[in-house]
């Protein structure tokens, strides 16, 4: 019984920590409209830092997270720590193909991957401290229709790539044209406890 109560006390701790470090500003968006399993938003334009990485998801998230981590915390012209926002994000670099003869093909050849925090939108392309890493760049992403699904729990490469066949099925079902290649967003530190996650998937659509 005591073990039981330590283990809930942990569990609720654990909790509480996960709430508070992902009170984050966070990237804006309005919903246009919401489908059953997913729902379409319009992301104004706004500017990203980012990097291009080799390896698998959880190897290139775990590279690129660090390399613009140490921008943000320090690594640039004015020494400048910037606020850590959401969500960061993970993207193929080649355009992958989207059939709408066959919804859940998706071409995720080669290895490169581009991960990308949102800057905070107190920032422009001119006041934003220019990285010391030149691995590191700063683009302004223009304003994007996106249709996405969101989940929670775990969010390795598999159930990724599974949550992506799920929303590329449904907007084949609901005949939405898409134009963009799919990413992954995650909105919380790794140690979040996995049922308080958010995640998502979306494809840019006409």
């Amino acid at each position: 019984m005591k073990e039981i109560l330590i283990i809930i006390v942990l569990l609720i701790i654990w909790s509480i920590w996960g709430y508070f470090s992902s009170k984050v500003e966070q990237a804006e968006y309005s919903v246009i409209k919401k489908y059953k399993d997913y729902e379409i938003r319009n992301y104004p334009s706004h500017i990203v830092a980012q990097t291009t990485v080799d390896g698998s998801y959880e190897k290139a998230m775990s590279t690129g997270f660090r390399i613009i981590a140490g921008y943000i915390f320090g690594g640039n012209t004015k020494r400048e720590s910037i606020s850590m926002t959401a969500p960061v994000k993970e993207e193929k670099p080649t355009t992958e193909r989207i059939s709408m003869t066959a919804p859940v093909t998706l071409d995720v050849g080669g290895t490169s991957r581009v991960i990308s925090f949102v800057m905070p939108k107190k920032y422009s392309l001119e006041t934003l401290p220019k990285p010391n890493d030149s691995r590191v760049q700063l683009v302004n992403i223009p304003t994007k229709k996106m249709a996405v699904l969101r989940f929670s729990w775990f969010r390795n490469s598999n159930r990724i790539d599974k949550m992506k066949k799920k929303l590329l099925s449904a907007l084949y079902r609901d005949k939405i044209e898409m134009i963009g290649k799919s990413s992954y967003a995650g909105y919380n530190a790794p140690w979040t406890p996995p049922w308080m996650t958010r995640n998502e998937v979306m494809i840019e659509i006409n």
